[in-house]
């Protein structure tokens, strides 16, 4: 509290205060933690400087309006408070994992040498060892042989299902949306079980009538269960993006000689190719990302990088896992930042303003 009051009184130099906060921050916590305590103090007296002129200055008032009473705004900042909490509570674990995937030790927590940034504490070595360990690397390429074929199947049946049900005189179109996006609505192992028993029917078939290689098969198993599950997410961001489609446009299309084909890939297919993109996003991370249906349809041949997460963790404490999942979180980062682009674009070809 004194420290605060000081502060407020030298609010005339505001800019040598906060200098001042912070520099007492870094010296407490450095006689405290070390370098550790350098690196805390010097974000905790930043903060603490900046909030003290925010609130006292009234500063928090700048972006609202002025006809808002105290409730009003102290609701404001609570719910941006509450926000806030949510958001932490969600990307806390990833943001854990990320440093620890640089451990020197084979360990899941944070040794001595890591609290005081000490360069020996940390290593590229779990990195190394997933892109030289042939396990990790079988199954890395495992997951990039099944998940683009998985996504490209459906991405095509998932957009002709989209326009097909988009016409105002298909039958019974409620029902046959719901039953197209059950996959993802139906418990995963419910679907893995059924997919078991459907895609063993179907691989004794081609192996024994037509006499297909069985590691073959066992793709076309997986690859199959997986565009299942894709094609859903397919289903949904195109059909959304059919709605601010004009139909006007294929009749036009069609009164000057052009065919249907030529009517769905000049006309249709760029507009809607925004939510084509998004969609098969969604299905190469469900694909990529998926565990359960795999270890019931495939077998250890076609076994992906999420299964030998999972055997990791469960047969053997392996710290790779953690290099692993941050490569796939900087996929999924990726991918995210490409769907917001596709959608600003999408809204700026329907003539929309991204919100």
């Amino acid at each position: 509290m004194f420290i605060s009051y000081v502060v407020i009184l030298c609010s005339a130099y505001e800019k040598s205060a906060r200098w001042g906060l912070a520099g007492l921050s870094i010296l407490c916590g450095y006689f405290a933690f070390n370098l550790t305590g350098i690196i805390v103090g010097a974000l905790w007296g930043w903060f603490f400087g900046w909030f003290l002129f925010w609130l006292f200055e009234g500063r928090y008032r700048t972006r609202l309006h002025s006809y808002l009473t105290s409730g009003q705004v102290l609701w404001h900042f609570t719910f941006l408070f509450i926000c806030g909490g949510v958001f932490t509570y969600l990307i806390a674990p990833i943001v854990v994992v990320l440093p620890l995937s640089f451990n020197a030790q084979d360990f899941f927590t944070f040794t001595p040498e890591m609290l005081q940034f000490d360069p020996m504490g940390y290593s590229l070595k779990h990195y190394m060892d997933f892109f030289y360990n042939n396990e990790w690397q079988r199954s890395f390429k495992n997951s990039l042989i099944i998940a683009p074929i998985a996504t490209l199947i459906s991405v095509t049946l998932g957009t002709l299902a989209a326009i097909g049900l988009s016409q105002s005189h298909v039958p019974f179109k409620r029902l046959i949306t719901a039953l197209l996006i059950s996959p993802m609505i139906v418990p995963l192992i419910i679907s893995a079980t059924g997919m078991f028993f459907f895609y063993a029917t179907v691989g004794n078939f081609l192996e024994s009538s037509l006499g297909i290689d069985k590691n073959l098969v066992g793709y076309v198993k997986v690859i199959l269960a997986h565009s299942v599950l894709g094609i859903p997410f397919v289903i949904i961001t195109v059909t959304a993006t059919l709605v601010g489609f004009d139909n006007s446009l294929t009749r036009a299309s069609a009164n000057m000689g052009a065919g249907p084909v030529k009517t769905f890939f000049k006309v249709q297919m760029p507009l809607i190719m925004p939510g084509v993109v998004a969609g098969g996003l969604f299905a190469f991370i469900t694909s990529f990302d998926e565990v359960v249906v795999i270890m019931f349809v495939g077998s250890s041949k076609q076994k992906t990088l999420p299964w030998q997460m999972f055997i990791g963790l469960k047969e053997q404490i392996s710290p790779t896992i953690l290099a692993v999942a941050t490569i796939l979180v900087c996929m999924s980062i990726a991918l995210l930042v490409t769907l917001e682009l596709l959608r600003r674009r999408s809204e700026r070809l329907r003539g929309l303003s991204p919100s």
